[in-house]
């Protein structure tokens, strides 16, 4: 195909837009709308994906029962995490293993806005709990000593959830807690969660086990030798995995329906948007008629026709693409939210994120709605009859 006639074509179509304004701008407006609300929702998996990468190490193992399905349905007894602790693989250094031995509950607190109490990961640290968390920094105030109904609060939690300020007193099971710091962890999940010293925590809710250790490995190879080592202890019935592949099992099920949801909504919506683009793309050719009949008779052929009326509507296409996209990013990208963990039953942290790949996602989206709106208009246009188109009005 020479590229001259659809070049001639083409030019003629976009010059009569300024004719056309109104269903062209519809049908902008309206592919715009479905990338926004495509962008928006895969900015919520990228943000659980960005919060996910940066929670969690490659070098730090994370030990629960085996067979929980994560840190709330396990218990280790005292003899259990001592064997952990003292498995082949774990660094040492003077004050013994670099390993937190950590209780998981969960309380309930009022969200911001809404006040309706929702779940939130109360963990328990050991001495060693900072050790093994390297992206962990306070923002403000002081860490909670041991021995006492103190806690500190992570900066996720603190934005979504009332009555969390520094100096205040929370009431948290049947104990009444300091609120003495607040603190950030990379951006990871662990901001969603509020912390105290373990044995405090145990002694306030009546337990003496632990829901997970975490160990700080000695070398690149030696989580295969801890989980050897442990499978082969009849003393300890554990699961061993990297801190990064356990955080991601836990939220696999949230991102996958986030993303199943928020695709299926597009698609919803992109129909109404395809119909928008195929009455701006009809009303073009039907305007257009004669000027298409008399382009036939001089020797333009219908795949000059076709191809042209193809690339107006790709550009009404990558118009409302790139400002639906646009949209999103200024409208969420950044803004903190929270949302329930179905596989942990607790309120998970994160932050809308726009990137790159999402802002390219919803143009390339926008770009087949405009084909798919200019294909059939197109393909009528190619096939009109010469004679009929120089006889219409």
């Amino acid at each position: 195909m020479r590229y001259g006639p659809v070049l001639a074509v083409t030019w003629m179509n976009l010059r009569s837009l300024p004719a056309r304004w109104v269903p062209a701008l519809v049908a902008v407006v309206g592919i715009a709308g479905v990338v926004m609300v495509l962008t928006a929702t895969l900015a919520i998996a990228q943000g659980f994906r960005a919060a996910l990468a940066t929670t969690g190490a490659t070098d730090v193992a994370v030990v629960v029962r085996g067979g929980s399905s994560g840190e709330l349905a396990s218990n280790l007894l005292p003899a259990e995490v001592n064997t952990v602790m003292d498995a082949a693989g774990v660094l040492r250094d003077a004050n013994g293993p670099v390993a937190s031995p950590e209780m998981y509950v969960l309380v309930d607190l009022p969200m911001a806005g809404s006040g309706t109490a929702a779940n939130v990961p109360f963990r328990g640290i050991g001495p060693r709990g900072r050790a093994v968390r390297r992206q962990f920094r306070l923002t403000a105030g002081r860490m909670f000593r041991t021995g006492v109904y103190e806690v500190i609060i992570g900066r996720g939690a603190a934005a979504n959830f009332r009555g969390l300020r520094l100096g205040d007193t929370v009431r948290l099971g049947s104990q009444a807690w300091q609120i003495v710091g607040f603190f950030a962890d990379g951006g990871s999940v662990t901001e969603s969660e509020l912390w105290s010293d373990i044995e405090v925590l145990k002694g306030a809710y009546r337990r003496s086990g632990v829901q997970s250790v975490r160990l700080q490995l000695s070398d690149p190879d030696a989580l295969a030798r801890i989980g050897a080592s442990l499978r082969a202890d009849p003393r300890v019935n554990v699961a061993v995995s990297t801190e990064r592949a356990f955080y991601a099992a836990q939220s696999k099920t949230l991102i996958t329906l986030v993303t199943v949801l928020g695709t299926t909504i597009s698609i919803m919506m992109g129909i109404g948007a395809v119909f928008g683009a195929l009455n701006t793309m009809y009303s073009a050719v039907a305007a257009r008629t004669r000027e298409i009949a008399t382009l036939r008779a001089i020797g333009f052929g219908g795949l000059a026709v076709l191809a042209s009326v193809l690339i107006e509507a790709l550009l009404l296409g990558l118009a409302g693409g790139v400002l639906g996209a646009a949209a999103a990013w200024v409208a969420f990208d950044g803004i903190r939210a929270s949302t329930l963990n179905f596989q942990t039953f607790s309120q998970l942290s994160f932050a809308f994120a726009v990137s790159p790949r999402v802002f390219a996602s919803g143009v390339l989206y926008a770009l087949l709605l405009g084909f798919i709106g200019g294909l059939w208009p197109g393909l009528r246009a190619a096939r009109l009859s010469v004679v009929a188109g120089l006889r219409s009005s």
